[in-house]
């Protein structure tokens, strides 16, 4: 009978046969590094599903902050021991699209091959040293192979829910535990399909202070349950594999979701009982949404908004998404943007305490306010150059616009961006796209109808004054004029002040007239300077405007 004390050299050497290596030969490859004992090594380890999401992003960002700010590397392991969920091109998918918004990695799997020397970085070309690992954990007689079938496995959990018990393999549930050497040699050469177990030695009963970078103290219960941490194809299950490629990637703080607290107590026991030295934890609350006045976390089903694809395909600029994601990292964030309006977010003293334990409120409306913040301290040219690398991958129509008319356009967004109070009207690509839609003549419509105290008598009126009046060699102030003349002669006052103190002498005043022109010149009764949109325009383009909205009148 093998017992907890004492499992045979000789169990390892029938389940691993082929193992020739050591722990031992892995520290001597995998050495501690080089680093200042402040400095800290994170990683990234997503999975090959084909959909990467903004939690991956903000994780990614908290552990780039971590690493960068004291000196350390971050590194991007690939966890793909799960062939049944992998997709092709994923990991294309991940690095571009972390790289798109600012991430990039100092070491581990890149476009280009690996970066470092600490891989393979990808968990499926690590299968020889997890399998080195278990074949310690048996040596030392704290795992041993479980014949449980999925469907026996399925059996003693109904069981476990009929007499309302922790569900798991644990305790005297857990019937592979002391089997015999010659039983389990048996059914090894009978060919069962067998997979190997952690032989837990936790009490649930007893509590655990653990400090969490993020949650600061919290309790955690030992863990009881006899995990899987090797699948039957010799292939580590999460637990096992972060376990071991942690401590041979040297990794001092890991960054996850608070999905994984529960967890916690598995990955506690296999650190101890491998004899290695913990890495710090920090788990991240959930991105949520406000939805009828309840928080919920965001959804991949419900909420498209949660996919980085979302982001890149409307032209999100990167700097404001980073610098939104900053605002939920740490509260304080936002008084020192203030204070610091010109500074690389980078320059922010980020610390993980100051993290939200209790779920981030993910706000889109607060992201595009956050955008045209970002887009004012960024200049009109960087605007065009990434609007037309934007374009060139998701609108090809705008991209052909974009390269046509990108001096005027340059022009154009230029205006009203001077002085104290600049425009701030501008959000991604796409509202971009929309907001300068006016100046195109391929696809021009009127959005907008005249302004409601504008008849189409008097819109007839004023727009033929106006082209009978119009010069393009007029100043500002001399055009201006000329619409307080076409205003006061049409029963409309250019006096603001009379218009207020006695409306029902006047069909209106000159923000009704000079809105009409607005309509009919750009579509749109809301609209950045009408002269200086005029002005890069030109006069013929400005003139047939009008009349063809003379026509429609």
């Amino acid at each position: 009978m093998f017992t907890q004390k004492c499992m045979s050299r000789e169990l390892a050497e029938l389940l691993f046969p082929n193992v020739d290596k050591t722990l031992e030969y892995y520290e001597e490859k995998f050495p501690e590094r080089k680093f200042e004992k402040k400095s800290k090594i994170t990683r990234l380890g997503p999975s090959p599903t084909g959909f990467i999401h903004l939690g991956n992003l903000y994780g990614a960002l908290v552990d780039e902050r971590m690493a960068h700010l004291s000196d350390g590397i971050m590194l991007l392991r690939i966890e793909d021991t799960d062939d049944k969920r992998r997709v092709e091109g994923s990991e294309e998918l991940i690095i571009n699209s972390l790289k798109f918004f600012g991430i990039e990695f100092d070491e581990g799997v890149s476009l280009d091959g690996e970066v470092g020397e600490y891989g393979p970085y990808r968990q499926s070309e690590r299968k020889e040293i997890y399998q080195t690992a278990a074949k310690f954990l048996t040596e030392k007689g704290m795992a041993y192979p479980s014949f449980v079938s999925e469907e026996e496995m399925e059996a003693i959990r109904n069981q476990q829910e009929k007499e309302g018990v922790n569900t798991g393999y644990y305790g005297k549930w857990a019937t592979d535990r002391d089997l015999s050497f010659e039983t389990i040699k048996s059914n090894i050469e009978a060919g069962k399909p067998w997979t190997l177990r952690l032989r837990s030695s936790g009490d649930p009963e007893i509590a655990m202070k653990f400090i969490d970078g993020i949650r600061g103290e919290i309790t955690v219960r030992q863990n009881n349950l006899d995990v899987v941490i090797l699948k039957q194809n010799g292939i580590p299950t999460y637990h096992f594999a972060h376990v071991v490629d942690d401590h041979f990637m040297r990794i001092t703080d890991v960054v996850r979701g608070e999905e994984w607290l529960s967890t916690l107590p598995i990955h506690l026991e296999l650190f101890h009982v491998m004899g290695w030295r913990r890495p710090n934890y920090n788990h991240t609350a959930h991105l949520m949404k406000s939805e009828d006045g309840k928080k919920r976390k965001l959804s991949k089903r419900k909420d498209p908004e949660l996919s980085l694809e979302y982001y890149m395909k409307d032209g999100y600029f990167p700097e404001a998404v980073t610098e939104y994601l900053m605002t939920l990292m740490n509260s304080n964030y936002e008084e020192w943007r203030m204070k610091n309006p010109e500074k690389s977010f980078k320059e922010f003293a980020f610390k993980t305490k100051n993290m939200s334990s209790s779920g981030a409120l993910f706000d889109l409306n607060k992201l595009n306010d956050i955008s045209k913040d970002v887009l004012i301290r960024l200049s009109v040219e960087e605007i065009m150059d990434f609007m037309l690398s934007w374009s060139e991958k998701f609108d090809k129509n705008a991209n052909s616009l974009l390269n046509q008319y990108k001096d005027d356009l340059i022009k154009i967004l230029s205006i009203g961006r001077d002085g104290k109070k600049p425009r701030k009207d501008l959000v991604n690509c796409t509202q971009i796209m929309q907001f300068i839609s006016y100046y195109f003549d391929e696809d021009f419509e009127y959005v907008d109808k005249m302004p409601e105290r504008v008849s189409n008598d008097d819109a007839k009126a004023i727009l033929e004054q106006y082209l009978k009046t119009y010069n393009h060699s007029d100043s500002n102030e001399q055009w201006f004029e000329k619409v307080k003349i076409i205003t006061d002669g049409n029963g409309f006052t250019s006096n603001n002040k009379e218009f207020k103190k006695n409306p029902e002498a006047y069909k209106g005043n000159i923000t009704d007239v000079s809105t009409a022109i607005r309509v009919a010149v750009v579509g749109r009764q809301q609209s950045p300077d009408l002269w200086s949109i005029q002005q890069i325009m030109g006069e013929e383009r400005v003139k047939n405007r009008i009349a063809e909205y003379l026509k429609q009148l």
